[in-house]
């Protein structure tokens, strides 16, 4: 028997929302740099109630050796990441590795020593790695007198004035008396607010920092997710040895989440990975567009100050994300670099291969003497052996300035969705070249004259995908995620009609469905959790028994085990799946009672029949009788004519 699907209006729309809301939340990590002893731990401690000084070795010396994290959380859905980085020059690789992954630094000079040797280190270093948003903090306040504070302040301020944070607010603080505590806080809050946060739409990507085992729980893996989501259960790759891995358990700051996402300090247990397998520096991968290489064409600045001559074919170690590895600097158009001559293009050719994109920044220092030489960022992660000469150098610059091909890309990278005159204005080409470009298979129309990028397309889509599985796993009994809700959830990382061109395409290639209002993975059909499945088959029994006398609903979830929560999912899963069908807003009955009642009427009716002789057939009072003759209407079953119904 043929009975039509009824729209349902989901009771726990509350749980949608907060669905949508945990999306909507960003996640930002602010990194504590400064010379050693001037605060950084205590500073972090005072914001978060937390010691980031764990090793034993740490607490003995009274200084930082290893990274050290702690949370703050805002009321506005955004989630901070304090890392602690050390300051003392022999831990200068721990600090690389921990600002390599920040989006704010807070640099922290003590008003008792003011700018020392490491504070000029750490914000050379940060400025090759190219972060922009800094405050400025100065601690120990009580320890000094207005005269000294001002001095302090002046030769601060001297100091910021050829670095990218001459800008930067500056705050004055004592950790221990917690004065100017509160404004601190706040204007870090303010900051954020205003901050794009990391591509957690993108493919997921996790320069390992930190690994270890835990007995009975095998490898656990820690770093900051630079882009991506991960999911509980995923399957992942450790670069470079290719390794694949599975997401068995996730956590953030100690507390086990379903996914991660960029910008979150985070743990990872996986499944399929010895301990001797990984080493810090590796990077967790969901996909394959990530290159390993061991030549990489680079653009160079170098320190104002250098200590010797940088000559060619010089031993460099290359600081990239969390990786180490040692290497030779090629020059194209010198021998030697005595000084800061600005930007040099040149190659760096390494022992060991290591994961790098395009536009990615590392830091060189020299292994010995030791001393940070400069720094820069990624021009190409598959460079060539070039011949010396200008030409290469050309060659080099034409590569980093990018083809037009690359600046329409790069350009649709950054909007997303673009037209012809807003592209011709974003790359300064020529329409018709512009027009030409847009043929590429790489680039697709959409509505409205707009284009976007296949990649784009396809990246949007594994999101889609990714939050539609998470909440699959989430609601097993739901026909799928709300389109509408989905959409919701995306606003603001994405425009509404690449999403719903994405959505479309994702059906038409039968990736995806579309089920009334909802969207599910092709392959997905609702299904009570195992968890609870037993209890739940109890509950369904019990309706089912009842026939078409039923109780109210509330009072089947009362008498079973299950929580009320579950007893309203469980409901609207019996509705959506046609297992049972709703009477009145109290009462709903089972498929198989109604299918009953209506061949035992069938059987005892000619072409019609009235309310009458439906009583005597089911012998049931009024409160039954009406709300099921009124559903057969409803359903098309029957037609009701004056006091007599038809059947359909």
């Amino acid at each position: 028997m043929n009975i039509k699907v009824l729209e349902i209006k989901v009771s726990s729309k509350w749980q949608e929302k907060r669905w949508v809301a945990k999306l909507k939340e960003k996640y930002f990590t602010v990194g504590m740099a400064g010379h050693i002893d001037h605060g950084k731990t205590t500073l972090t401690k005072a914001l978060t109630n937390i010691d980031t000084d764990r090793l034993m070795e740490e607490k003995a010396r009274g200084i930082s050796i290893e990274l050290g994290y702690a949370p703050i959380k805002t009321e506005k859905n955004i989630h901070v990441s304090i890392v602690d980085v050390p300051g003392h020059e022999r831990f200068i690789r721990q600090m690389i590795a921990g600002v390599a992954g920040i989006d704010l630094v807070m640099m922290v000079i003590a008003a008792d020593e003011g700018v020392m040797p490491q504070t000029k280190e750490h914000l050379e270093i940060l400025s090759f790695l190219g972060i922009k948003q800094a405050i400025i903090v100065i601690t120990k306040i009580d320890q000094v007198d207005d005269e000294m504070l001002d001095i302090v302040t002046l030769d601060i301020t001297e100091t910021l004035e050829s670095s990218p944070f001459h800008e930067a607010q500056m705050f004055f603080v004592d950790s221990v008396s917690g004065k100017g505590l509160s404004e601190l806080k706040q204007a870090i809050f303010e900051k954020l607010e205003q901050m794009d946060f990391r591509d957690r739409h993108g493919s997921f990507r996790m320069p390992i920092d930190q690994v270890f085992t835990v007995q009975g729980q095998g490898t656990i893996v820690r770093g900051t997710v630079y882009e991506g989501s991960v999911h509980k259960a995923s399957s992942l790759v450790v670069l470079p040895l290719e390794k694949k891995v599975r997401a068995r358990n996730i956590q953030v700051h100690h507390q086990d989440v379903e996914v991660a996402h960029a910008g979150q300090r985070t743990a990872i247990n996986l499944g399929g990975a010895n301990r001797e397998d990984i080493e810090r520096g590796d990077v967790l991968v969901s996909s394959d567009h990530f290159l390993v290489t061991d030549t990489i064409d680079v653009s160079i600045r170098f320190v104002d100050d250098l200590q010797f001559p940088v000559k060619q074919r010089a031993p460099v170690k290359m600081h990239v994300g969390t990786s180490e590895v040692m290497g030779k600097l090629v020059f194209f158009d010198r021998n030697v670099v005595q000084e800061n001559v600005g930007e040099v293009l040149c190659q760096v050719r390494l022992e060991k291969e290591i994961v790098v994109r395009r536009g990615d920044r590392f830091i060189l220092r020299r292994p010995t003497p030791v001393e940070t030489i400069g720094g820069g960022w990624v021009i190409d992660p598959k460079g060539d052996t070039y011949r010396f000469g200008e030409k290469t150098v050309e060659m080099l610059q034409k590569k980093k300035e990018g083809s037009p091909k690359d600046l329409v890309t790069d350009a649709l990278k950054d909007h997303f969705l673009l037209s012809v005159d807003e592209l011709v204005q974003a790359t300064s080409l020529d329409i018709d070249e512009v027009k030409q470009i847009l043929k590429e298979d790489a680039i697709i129309p959409l509505p409205k004259g707009k284009y976007t990028l296949k990649l784009l397309v396809d990246r949007l889509g594994e999101t889609i995908l990714d939050q539609i599985v998470s909440y699959h796993e989430a609601y097993p009994m739901r026909l799928g995620m709300n389109k509408a809700e989905m959409i919701q959830s995306l606003d603001g990382s994405y425009p509404k009609i690449m999403m719903e061109y994405t959505i479309e395409t994702f059906i038409e290639e039968e990736r995806l469905k579309k089920v009334n209002q909802f969207i599910a993975k092709a392959d997905f059909q609702p299904h009570l959790p195992k968890k609870w499945e037993k209890r739940m088959e109890e509950v369904i029994e019990d309706l089912h028994n009842d026939g078409l006398t039923v109780q109210k609903w509330e009072e089947y979830v009362n008498n079973s085990t299950i929580s009320s929560q579950q007893g309203d999912e469980l409901e609207v899963f019996l509705l959506q799946t046609n297992q049972a069908y709703r009477l009145t807003e109290d009462l709903i009955i089972h498929k198989t009672a109604l299918e009953d009642a209506i061949k035992r009427l069938k059987e005892n009716t000619e072409d019609s029949f009235s309310l009458n002789d439906a009583k005597e057939v089911w012998n049931i009072s009024r409160k039954y009788l009406i709300p099921i003759l009124e559903l057969l209407d409803e359903l098309g079953i029957t037609k009701r004519h004056d006091s007599e119904r038809y059947w359909g």
